[in-house]
């Protein structure tokens, strides 16, 4: 008896279970799908797919886009904000005639039916990414530059996603991401990052003149920057030496006139002047001295 109220008691918690997960069922909670990412190429068509039950006469579809706060796609049969002049609805799906790279996000679409049981609820997660091919990369590129100093290039984009990667060219030939299994006519001192997008000479070389330009790269396309000109010249030693004998002789002239202005007098007579000047002070305060002493003994 004691193994029959048990097995009885086992049956009833059973059966409270498959009624309360059909009970969760009916209301919508449905179990979770793998989230769809649909890749498209800015500018181009992307679809937006709902795999919910089919389509029926009393079925309600929403479309949300995710983020911070959630923006109505679709809502009341109709197509929300600029989606209403690019984009079309094929039975649940939304079809992007003209995909922006404003439009990379997260998407849900949620299709509610009454039921027997209730009003049933189906949702379903796209995660739309959009690829954008490079603009035009900014590149930095010193005009002048000494030799054996360090100089760095430097090119960026903005805009490309993926990120890019980046190569530079010299002269409108390709410079390789390893300079010794260039040529030996090449400064093999240089390297370069595809990723930063900088060019880095570690000792620069009068052979490292010439006209420098940048091309960012990703899946979608290429762009590269206008060719600018770096001259790389030798320190002039002849012209520092020159400049420390002009220097020298100018020091040597300024000396050789003071020594004239002394031999000459000139600063001699400044002191006798000043001498004469002195002992005329004396005179008038001794005579003064001598009329007080007279005025007194009078």
């Amino acid at each position: 008896m004691a193994r029959r109220s048990r097995h009885r008691l086992l049956l009833l918690l059973l059966c409270y279970l498959v009624v309360a997960l059909g009970y969760h069922k009916a209301y919508g909670f449905s179990a979770p799908k793998d989230q769809q990412v649909v890749t498209a190429v800015e500018y181009q068509e992307a679809i937006l797919a709902c795999k919910t039950p089919k389509k029926t006469v009393s079925s309600r579809l929403e479309w949300k886009k995710l983020g911070r706060s959630v923006s109505f796609v679709y809502y009341q049969q109709t197509l929300q904000g600029d989606f209403k002049n690019r984009a079309e609805m094929i039975d649940f799906n939304i079809r992007i005639k003209n995909v922006t790279r404003s439009d990379a996000g997260k998407y849900r679409c949620e299709v509610s039916a009454p039921s027997e049981q209730g009003q049933n609820l189906e949702e379903d997660t796209v995660t739309l990414e959009v690829l954008v091919a490079p603009a035009v990369p900014s590149c930095e590129v010193p005009s002048s530059a000494l030799s054996g100093t360090v100089v760095e290039l430097r090119c960026q984009d903005k805009e490309g996603n993926p990120a890019p990667e980046y190569t530079w060219f010299k002269d409108g030939i390709r410079l390789l991401e390893n300079p010794r299994l260039g040529s030996q006519s090449t400064n093999s001192s240089y390297t370069m990052n595809t990723k930063t997008g900088t060019l880095q000479f570690n000792t620069v070389s009068k052979l490292d003149t010439g006209e420098y330009s940048c091309e960012a790269r990703n899946s979608v396309g290429y762009r590269r920057c206008p060719g600018k000109r770096m001259q790389v010249d030798d320190l002039n030693i002849s012209g520092i030496i020159a400049a420390v004998v002009v220097v020298a002789l100018v020091i040597s002239v300024c000396g050789l006139g003071v020594c004239y202005a002394q031999r000459k007098g000139y600063f001699s007579k400044e002191t006798s002047f000043q001498k004469s000047n002195s002992s005329s002070k004396a005179t008038t305060m001794s005579e003064n001295d001598f009329k007080h002493t007279k005025s007194f003994i009078i």
